[in-house]
């Protein structure tokens, strides 16, 4: 935009102004910058070699020469290999019964927890606890599975229950509770994230709707879930990839066996990025579902 000057009659330039979503894509970008350097610079160079290794085979290990294969690797660990999809499913069918648990488990931890209570801040500090113990060795002793298939640190039937129920019943609810104890240890973050979000939300929109004669059901539906759902997407892809690249997974356990033990390495990397497409596709998948719901929602 040109603009005449009355003395001179020479034209200026008028700056032109960044769009409010112009200046969000630049402080994203800027707050990304950081991790999209470290990506380049040390990542890289080893993302490109796997995908490499996955079409290959080593020919010479002394200085790690390739020999093309094309689907060879593919085709060994989707149609020979006897392990890889039997373990495959069972890590998918774990984490998609786990995730959901621990979105609701964590969301009503934090409902709890925000309320007006005494020692508010004892609680927090006790859900957030094994977060700071993290998951190395001693995570790993708490949480150990016992001859009886029971997990070391959390609530166990007692054997006068477990023979009134029968052998197979306890067996389900101690199963049932052994989940329900590996997710109160591994939900510390999420309930953090859901109490960041809780605590956004204006109470003046609680004030309003009991004005208007609304329950605490209808507040939690029409007010709570909505004002949250961006936290809730959030905890979702974060819960999903925790378990997914959790140290304990046995099939990443079982890829790291094949290139470390076994020294298949490309069909170690083969199984890496059929794993990591899976989850990629997932979590696509996921936030196509809720951009779509969220349009009919505005509509």
């Amino acid at each position: 935009m040109t603009i005449k000057t009355k003395k001179t009659g020479t034209a200026m330039v008028k700056p032109r102004r960044l769009s409010l979503g112009r200046k969000h894509t630049l402080e994203v970008l800027i707050f990304l910058s950081p991790w999209i350097i470290g990506t380049c610079v040390f990542f890289l160079n080893a993302i490109i070699s796997s995908v490499r290794l996955s079409f290959s085979n080593i020919a010479q290990l002394k200085g790690f020469v390739m020999e093309w294969a094309g689907l060879e690797n593919y085709e060994y660990i989707l149609a020979y290999d006897i392990n890889f999809m039997p373990i495959f499913m069972t890590v998918v069918k774990d984490t998609l019964i786990n995730t959901p648990l621990t979105l609701v488990f964590s969301l009503i931890i934090a409902l709890l927890i925000n309320k007006p209570m005494f020692g508010r801040g004892f609680f927090r500090t006790c859900f957030f606890i094994p977060v700071l113990l993290g998951t190395g060795y001693v995570m790993q002793q708490l949480l150990q599975i016992d001859a009886m298939g029971t997990v070391g640190v959390g609530i166990v039937l007692p054997p006068v229950l477990r023979g009134l129920l029968g052998n197979t019943i306890a067996t389900v609810v101690q199963s049932f509770l052994d989940r329900i104890t590996l997710i109160l240890w591994q939900s510390g973050v999420q309930i953090i994230l859901f109490l960041a979000g809780l605590q956004g939300i204006s109470p003046t929109l609680y004030e309003a709707a009991k004005v208007d004669g609304a329950t605490q059901w209808e507040m939690f539906w029409k007010i709570t879930l909505p004002m949250i759902s961006p936290i809730i997407l959030l905890n979702f892809v974060y819960t999903m990839v925790t378990y997914f690249t959790s140290s304990d997974n046995e099939l990443v356990g079982y890829v790291l066996d094949q290139v470390f033990v076994n020294q298949e390495f490309g069909r170690g990397a083969a199984m890496g990025w059929v794993y990591f497409g899976f989850v990629f596709l997932l979590c696509g998948i996921i936030f196509g579902a809720i951009k779509i719901s969220s349009r009919s929602r505005d509509k």
